[in-house]
């Protein structure tokens, strides 16, 4: 029985359809809603990423609200309570990283436009292929 599921989102359609399968298919589950912000990039070096560190969590949280209003609003027309988390990093990393804690994994196949589609359809690909834990892909 799944009774954990995390469901990584961005502001994709394709992410809240994956969260409406979650909510769906498996009443009862806690649900933790993770969204993953990319951190400071190695080429500005490891001082420049520590001196920004803090306001990049800052903003990192900023981002992730308007993420966050939208599963919550979804998740009440279910009537459940989700648990939300920020992550800096590599999408498909920070997911990985999480996926061990939870029964499942359940995510969007691709973001809407078609970059999106491109690197989101990519981190779909790895977190399948490497995932400790069974990966539903929603369309």
């Amino acid at each position: 029985m799944i009774s954990q599921i995390l469901v990584p989102m961005d502001d994709s359609e394709m992410a809240q359809r994956a969260l409406e399968y979650a909510l769906e298919n498996h009443p009862g589950a806690e649900i933790t809603v993770l969204h993953v912000v990319g951190g400071p990039s190695p080429l500005g070096g490891a001082a420049t990423a520590l001196a920004l560190s803090d306001d990049i969590e800052a903003a990192a949280e900023e981002r992730s609200e308007a993420v966050f209003d939208d599963a919550r609003e979804i998740a009440a027309e279910y009537d459940v309570e989700i648990t939300t988390e920020v992550q800096l990093g590599h999408p498909a990393r920070a997911i990985l990283n999480r996926a061990d804690d939870f029964d499942a994994v359940v995510l969007g196949s691709h973001g809407g436009a078609l970059a999106d589609r491109l690197v989101v359809g990519n981190v779909a690909q790895k977190v399948f292929r490497n995932s400790p834990v069974p990966v539903i892909v929603a369309r």
